[in-house]
């Protein structure tokens, strides 16, 4: 039997455990102790241009049609119901599976290798102290999201594992947690990550609210364990180059031929970053409902090792001290209108961020650019449940160290100021990319008016040109290579798919 069918079998098992966890309980207990609730989207997606059934790469340019089926389900059991307008003591079980792959929809076809216990936790109120809620197991929480991008610029404790106490009245939420997300940032390189923050959120008036919050990780220096944060010295003449291209320890013999025993040993250290997050919310003024915006700001945790292979020799490189200085900031904003009641909504959005990684100054990367991006969705509602829906948006992302992206479909892939380097600190011919989406088409909604009212059942046909070729997931064959049977002869800055989808919450 395949590993993969290992994990398979084994997550179905905990499904029907999960599933069978309330029957037992209820058995003994009121039915309305337990509930459930989810999410789900599915969609066929013809796409005659060759691509994997999505209009773009991802959602900066609008979760619409540039994301892939998913499902979740939430469940709940109250295994000691609070009293209303009392004090005593209340408890309650959570769970939470979720993944993306549903059968016939995309190429994992519904594999439930693709699905995982996201959340898992328990809560329990006036314990200790009167008002306060406690959480022990998965921390996830957020201020809110971004529902056009489905983006949310404002979570923390994400991959946290631990306790948190939460205090709420009418004009304030003071949240307070401490965990570990060792295993949420590493996998099964295990190493501690103590993980320590909170979060404010205070109602003003009505129609306003402000947040702010932040997290902070500490990865202690462990002697001898392998995967604990370590630095490898870099010899004399060693440079941020030979790291990119993965030929430290090759330039290292060159210098000191016969000399494999003296690469230097890594040296134990401790690692560290951090993430800081604010909220403004405000509407019910005129045709505003509510209008949020976010922000972040971060230092992104630290990498661990990877192999470099010479004459046969494995040489493992711990890269902490070149991995230490990426920052990121993030803002969004989403503002929806009420332009003319149950005829007429408007929803816009916006996101800008910035990446800079201050160790590398030679290569273009993924950790420095710039983006902003613009989202708009009009909804007509041509009747209560019949809608049409317009969406156009526009994103630029800049290259801030040199070329990122093809342009065109004989362009170089990896170049040096734009010319062909096989070893070149470049990609393409390119440091920006533009991207246009245009999405129309009808929606129906059994429940009535709202941009985000479901479930809905919508036919869309989704149009997009980006300066960049190819600029969709796709199986193109796009080597340059004269032998290649399935050689590109032309640019393909245009795409265009068909989509027939439903999407509900319940």
């Amino acid at each position: 039997m395949g590993r993969t069918q290992v994990r398979s079998r084994r997550l179905l098992v905990m499904l029907l455990l999960l599933s069978l966890w309330p029957t037992s309980a209820l058995a003994e207990t009121n039915p309305d102790r337990f509930s459930a609730g989810g999410y789900f989207r599915a969609m066929a997606r013809p796409d005659f241009d060759g691509g994997w059934s999505r209009l773009g790469l991802w959602n900066l340019y609008g979760r619409l049609l540039n994301e892939g089926p998913w499902a979740a389900l939430e469940l709940k059991l109250d295994a000691l119901q609070q009293e209303p307008g009392t004090h005593d003591v209340w408890t309650s079980l959570h769970a939470k599976l979720e993944g993306g792959s549903v059968h016939g929809a995309d190429v994992r076809n519904g594999s439930l290798e693709n699905y995982s216990l996201s959340q898992l936790y328990v809560k329990a109120g006036n314990v200790l102290l009167e008002g306060v809620t406690w959480q022990m197991g998965t921390l996830h929480t957020y201020f809110g999201d971004l529902g056009l991008y489905d983006m949310r610029p404002s979570d923390l404790f994400y991959d946290t594992v631990g306790v948190s106490a939460l205090y709420q009245n009418d004009t304030i939420d003071l949240l307070v947690g401490f965990g570990d997300s060792g295993y949420g940032k590493r996998g099964d390189q295990y190493s501690t990550i103590l993980t320590a923050g909170g979060s404010l959120r205070v109602r003003l008036v009505d129609g306003l609210e402000l947040g702010v919050g932040g997290e902070f990780f500490y990865e202690p220096e462990v002697q001898g364990n392998r995967f604990a944060p370590h630095r490898t010295p870099l010899p004399q003449n060693i440079t941020y180059e030979d790291y990119v291209r993965h030929e430290i320890v090759a330039r290292f013999l060159e210098q000191n031929p016969g000399r494999e025993d003296e690469f230097p040993k890594p040296v134990p250290t401790s690692s560290s970053s951090y993430k800081l997050v604010g909220y403004l919310g405000f509407g019910k003024l005129g045709p505003l409902r509510w209008n949020n915006l976010f922000v972040n700001f971060g230092l992104r945790h630290p990498d661990n090792f990877y192999t470099e292979t010479v004459a046969g020799r494995n040489y493992t490189l711990y890269t902490q001290a070149l991995t230490d200085q990426r920052y990121e900031l993030n803002v969004g904003n989403e503002m929806q209108l009420a332009l003319v009641p149950e005829l007429l909504d408007l929803v816009w959005a916006g996101v800008l961020g910035t990446r800079t990684d201050e160790d590398n100054k030679v290569s273009a990367s993924e950790d420095n650019r710039f983006f902003y991006s613009l989202v708009v969705r009009g909804q007509l509602y041509l009747t209560e449940t019949v809608h049409f829906l317009a969406e156009t948006s526009y994103a630029h992302e800049n290259s801030k160290q040199g070329n990122l992206w093809r342009g065109h479909y004989n362009s170089v892939f990896e170049s040096q100021d734009g010319l062909a380097n096989s070893e070149g600190l470049e990609f393409g011919d390119q440091d920006n990319r533009n991207t246009w989406q245009l999405k129309t088409g009808f929606v129906l909604n059994p429940t009535g008016y709202g941009v985000f009212a479901r479930p809905s059942i919508r036919l869309l046909y989704g149009l997009q040109h980006s300066t960049m070729h190819n600029a969709f997931g796709n199986s193109f064959v796009e080597t340059l290579d004269q032998f290649n049977e399935f050689r590109e002869t032309s640019d393909r800055n245009w795409h265009s798919v068909i989509s027939l989808e439903a999407e509900a919450w319940f």
